[in-house]
Formats: structure tokens, C-alpha cells, sequence
């Protein structure tokens, strides 16, 4: 097992990263909160716990089952009337501000679980086990909490950081290739921007990655979560370092927006996104030319994407309501060679329109 941790300014937590956490899940548990366990709650999703839920169950006494509480899956209910009635549910089973809630699932599960823990009773305590790559690369870590608008993603949130996250490399074993290779792209977004070793170790590495091997996906994980957990520690809040995080969800979010979140995975839109980002750090000569061919080799090898189609206003338009941008500027995210990035305020529309209209051309082959 390999442990990376966490430190910000106002909470200090472990991502601990191996296999067989289910299991002896209890026993991690009480070295966190010690022998008084709290009363505890999952969140999780019909599908995961129909493949995970009597090996998960089994860790605890009969007598002390946690109660189950279940989220739907799909984006279109990663809304706050799910934790409206969630909250209820809690409140009806007694739950108080000593309670735990443990989400159990992916990137979804996670976000708005998180975002349950951090406003129930003004904040109750939550543990992460992220059962997809994206999610235990990606969401899982970092404090980052909320639901979505009909409007656009994560526009109702809340900084509230779990008490531990547990990636368990077994539990990837059971993921589609599609999600898997989702998750992928957050990866290869890690190494982009700043990550150089690992962008090389997905470039060389890609039949073992594909392939489910444990040596090679913790690898993934472990420097995945290495390079975003040091990002948030030098800055919690996304006013400065973190937004690099960002890089290919401009477009990527707004290519989820215009195509009502049924066409394309989150990791799926992110490529599209980061293919189009390269574009405009290439037209402004930002990018040498043998690292953005490089870079759009390994995004399209881990594909394939998922054709789309959209409107250039529409996609526009839904970049526009990004909530990265501030006093009605718009932030973007660019690369300057592989394992390097930058924020920028002064994109233009002109900019915007060229990198959607070659990323819908290429959607559309």
C-alpha cells in the first residue's frame, strides 16, 4: 500500500493507493476515528453495490451494518434535489453531526456526497472510495464538492475535504474499457501540464495501462494524485496554481453541456477538450511542435473518442458561463510543452471559435 498526503491550510488527510481495502475495511476505519466507530452511512450507487456491497458489508459486525443510501447513476441527477433528498433520508435515520458518510463510487457519488457531508447538520465528516480511475485520479482528491445547473457543472458547491480516500486497484478490475480509458485522460491531463515522467510512462507504457495490470495502474494513480495533491497544497482555493488543473474543461465542460450529458463520459469530453486547447497553444506558437504531436498521439491512443455533434454557439456560449471565469473574464488553460502550463485571461472569441469549429470537424469523422 503507498500513502500520499494531503496538506492544506485548513485540513491534512491521506490517499492511501494499494489493494484488498474492502475487506478489512474496519480496520483502516478505527485508525482513523479509533474503537468509538461513529454511526456510519454509504452513499454509493445500485450498480456498485450489487457487484461490491457483500464484500463491503462483510467487514463489519452484523450488528453495526452501516445503513446504505443509494444515488441513481448518471449526471442528470448530480443535482441538488438528490441532496435534498438524501439529507431527508439522513435525517430520518437518525443521523447526527458525529455521523460518517463514506461515498462509495465514482467521480458523482464523490462530488455530491461531498457535498451532503459538507452542508448536513453544517458539516459531518466523509470518507472517499472512488470506484472509478477518473475518480481515484482525479475528483476524490483536492476538497472539491457539489452539483450541477441546468445551467452548467458544479455551479453549487463547497470545499470540504474527507477525513481519507481509499483508491483500491482491485475494484478497477470490474470497470468498463470505456471508463477505464475516461479515467485515463486525467491522467494524461496530469502529465501535460505538469507531470513530464508521467505523460512519458503513459506514452510507453499503454498495452500494460489498457490492460488492467495492478503494477502499472497504481503507477498512474500514485503519480496522478502525487502531482495534484502538491498542486493543492500550494493552493486550496483555485486562485492561482490550481487552475491548471483545468486544463481541457472549458471546452470539454461545454462539450458536455451541448450535448446534454448523454453523448460523452466526463474523461471523453476532457480529450476533446485538451485536443482543442492544444490547438490554440499551438496557434499562438506556446507549444514546440514535436511535443503537441506527441501530445495529441497519446490522447487519441488511449481513445477511441466518441464522435459528436454540436453548434459552435451553443459550445461558445456554454464556455462563456465557465465558472473559472471571473469579472467577465475568461480564464483558460493552455500548455507550453509536456509537463508544462499556464492560465491565461485573453483568448478571444476568434481564438474559441477556430480551436470548436476543427473540434467539431474532427468529432464529426
Amino acid at each position: 500500500m503507498r500513502k500520499i498526503q494531503v496538506k492544506t491550510a485548513s485540513a491534512g488527510y491521506a490517499v492511501h493507493i494499494g489493494c484488498n481495502f474492502l475487506p478489512r475495511f474496519r480496520d483502516h476505519l478505527r485508525k482513523l476515528v479509533g474503537k468509538n466507530e461513529p454511526r456510519i452511512f454509504i452513499l454509493t450507487s445500485p450498480e456498485i453495490w450489487s457487484l461490491w456491497g457483500k464484500q463491503f458489508s462483510a467487514a463489519f459486525p452484523s450488528d453495526q451494518a452501516p445503513s446504505v443510501l443509494f444515488l441513481p447513476s448518471g449526471e442528470q441527477y448530480k443535482r441538488f434535489s438528490q441532496v435534498e433528498r438524501l439529507a431527508t433520508e439522513l435525517a430520518a435515520a437518525g443521523a447526527d453531526r458525529s455521523s460518517l458518510l463514506i461515498a462509495f463510487g465514482g467521480g458523482i457519488i464523490g462530488d455530491l456526497g461531498g457535498f451532503l457531508a459538507a452542508i448536513y447538520m453544517r458539516g459531518i465528516d466523509f470518507i472517499q472510495i472512488p470506484t472509478t480511475l477518473l475518480a481515484q485520479v482525479d475528483s476524490s482528491v483536492g476538497g472539491k464538492t457539489g452539483v450541477n445547473l441546468a445551467t452548467g457543472k458544479n455551479l453549487i458547491g463547497s470545499f470540504h475535504h474527507p477525513l481519507a480516500v481509499f483508491a483500491d486497484v482491485d475494484i478497477l478490475q470490474t470497470l468498463p474499457a470505456r471508463e477505464l480509458r475516461a479515467g485515463l485522460f486525467e491522467s494524461i491531463k496530469a502529465g501535460i501540464i505538469r507531470d513530464a515522467n508521467l505523460f512519458r510512462f503513459l506514452e510507453r507504457n499503454r498495452e500494460a495501462v489498457l490492460t488492467c495490470d495492478p503494477t502499472a495502474l497504481e503507477r498512474v494513480i500514485r503519480s496522478s494524485v502525487a502531482m495534484k495533491a502538491e498542486v493543492v497544497d500550494i493552493d486550496e482555493r483555485e486562485s492561482g496554481l490550481r487552475m491548471i488543473l483545468n486544463f481541457g474543461h472549458t471546452i470539454g465542460h461545454a462539450i458536455e453541456a451541448a450535448t446534454g450529458y448523454k453523448k460523452l463520459l466526463h474523461g471523453e469530453a476532457i480529450a476533446w477538450g485538451m485536443l482543442a486547447a492544444l490547438r490554440i497553444s499551438l496557434s499562438r506558437a506556446l507549444v514546440p511542435e514535436k511535443d503537441a504531436v506527441r501530445i495529441e498521439e497519446v490522447i487519441r491512443t488511449y481513445g477511441p473518442l466518441p464522435n459528436f455533434r454540436a453548434r459552435v454557439p451553443d459550445l461558445l456560449a456554454a464556455a462563456g458561463r465557465d465558472k473559472k471565469n471571473k469579472a467577465g473574464t475568461r480564464r483558460f488553460v493552455l500548455t507550453s510543452g509536456i509537463g508544462k502550463s499556464l492560465v491565461v485571461e485573453n483568448v478571444t472569441d476568434t481564438e474559441m471559435i477556430s480551436a470548436i469549429e476543427w473540434t467539431l470537424e474532427e468529432a464529426s469523422k
